[in-house]
C-alpha cells in the first residue's frame, strides 16, 4: 500500500536525481529509509567514477549496510526514480531490502518485472514487496527531459 510518507520519500530521491543531472549524470536518485528515517542517499555517479558499480541503488545499500553496521537490509525501503536494472535488482535481493518503490519504469534495462518472476520460486525465502509508479510521471520527465538534451 503506498501512503504519503512514500510521497514524501519519492520527492528527496527526485532532488538526488537532479542533483546527478546537474553533474552531467544519468539522473536517477535513490535513497533507503529504515524506521521512518533515511539512513542512505546516493545518485548516479557512473559518468565520473571510474566503476561500474556507481549507481545510485548500489551506493545507498552500500551507505546504508555501514550505517547499520549489517549487511542484511530488513526493515528497510528503497525508494528510486528508476527501475532499477539486473544489476541493482539482484543486489536489492542479496541484500535482503524488504520493499522497493520506484517511479518511472525502464523499458530497455528495468528488472523489476524479471525479479517478480524469478522470486515466485518457492524455494526462496526474500521477496521484497515492490511498488512501481509512484511520482512515475515526474520521474520520467527528468530522465526523457535529459536525454533528449543529450541528443539535440
Amino acid at each position: 500500500m503506498i501512503t504519503e510518507s512514500d510521497f514524501s520519500f519519492m520527492r528527496q530521491a527526485l532532488a538526488l536525481a537532479a542533483q546527478a543531472e546537474a553533474r552531467g549524470e544519468v539522473p536517477v536518485g535513490a535513497l533507503i529509509v529504515h524506521d521512518n528515517s533515511v539512513i542512505a542517499e546516493a545518485y548516479n555517479e557512473r559518468e565520473t567514477q571510474p566503476s561500474a558499480l556507481a549507481h545510485a541503488e548500489l551506493s545507498a545499500i552500500r551507505q546504508a549496510c555501514e550505517k547499520l553496521g549489517r549487511w542484511r537490509l530488513s526493515g528497510c525501503t528503497l525508494y528510486v526514480t528508476l527501475e532499477p536494472c539486473v544489476m541493482c535488482a539482484g543486489a536489492l535481493v542479496q541484500a535482503r531490502v524488504d520493499r522497493v518503490v520506484y517511479g518511472a519504469r525502464d523499458p530497455k534495462a528495468g528488472a523489476v518485472e524479471s525479479l517478480y518472476q524469478v522470486l515466485s520460486d518457492t524455494r526462496l525465502n526474500h521477496r521484497p514487496q515492490v511498488d512501481a509508479g509512484v511520482l512515475g510521471e515526474e520521474c520520467g520527465k527528468i530522465l526523457s527531459d535529459f536525454f533528449r538534451r543529450r541528443r539535440a
